[in-house]
């Protein structure tokens, strides 16, 4: 069963934290500064996301760790980026950073007409 939380909870509460500091043992930071817990019982995973939690600003090395997909965590890895490779976004859709194409209708709504304009189908011809 799934669990509706208020809007409230985008922060995570004191007692939360607290509570996730002193169960568990911290694993490790990413380059955004969310920490990584393990619970030291039952070995459930925990992020303290720095800033709002979102968790699409978990980047990928971390996001398997914390969905157990691997067991070794990435706290060693190496975070070389190729030229060709960007750095990881959290999912920006419905901020004012979201991607809007040219013709959107935060971009005025108009855009220039191009030769694969769709005609619509005339009857008549």
């Amino acid at each position: 069963m799934l669990k509706h939380f208020p809007k409230k909870t985008k922060q995570m509460s004191f007692l939360t934290k607290l509570k996730i500091k002193l169960q568990s043992v911290k694993i490790g930071t990413d380059e955004f500064g969310n920490e990584y817990f393990e619970n030291k019982k039952n070995s459930k995973r925990f992020v303290i996301y720095k800033g709002i939690a979102e968790p699409s600003k978990i980047p990928a090395h971390w996001h398997g760790w914390m969905h157990y997909t691997t067991n070794s965590a990435p706290v060693n890895v190496d975070n070389h980026k190729h030229a060709w490779q960007k750095i990881h976004l959290p999912n920006l859709t419905g901020t004012k950073n979201a991607y809007a194409p040219k013709g959107h209708l935060n971009h005025s709504g108009k855009r220039d007409k191009v030769s694969s304009d769709y005609q619509s189908w005339n009857p008549n011809n």
